[in-house]
């Protein structure tokens, strides 16, 4: 796919981006091209292959879903200054 100065210029404006006059002609070429790679990547058989998580064919490492830290809400609860039905009481701040 080849784009020309009116497509660059469209998509400049888009993204915001300031492409000068000497500039366009060499942004088009390089768009086209990513555009013309999009095109032969479409054209592979992705029919059989199945989706990976990863690139590369690893196994993620998992730890034992455990509890590991001791309840200590009330611990924290006596040294706070205010606390009712096991909940923290703070000033009001919005009116």
């Amino acid at each position: 796919m080849s784009l020309g100065k009116t497509e660059v210029e469209y998509i400049s404006r888009l993204a915001a981006i300031d492409v000068n006059e000497s500039e366009v002609d060499d942004v088009a070429a390089k768009l086209s091209n990513i555009l013309d790679l999009f095109s032969q990547m479409q054209a592979a058989d992705t029919d059989n292959v199945s989706p990976m998580a990863h690139p590369l064919d690893q196994v993620q490492r998992l730890r034992p879903d455990v509890v590991t830290e001791s309840d200590q809400h009330e611990k924290l609860q006596s040294v706070a200054p205010a606390v009712e039905n096991g909940l923290y009481l703070v000033p009001q701040v919005i009116e």
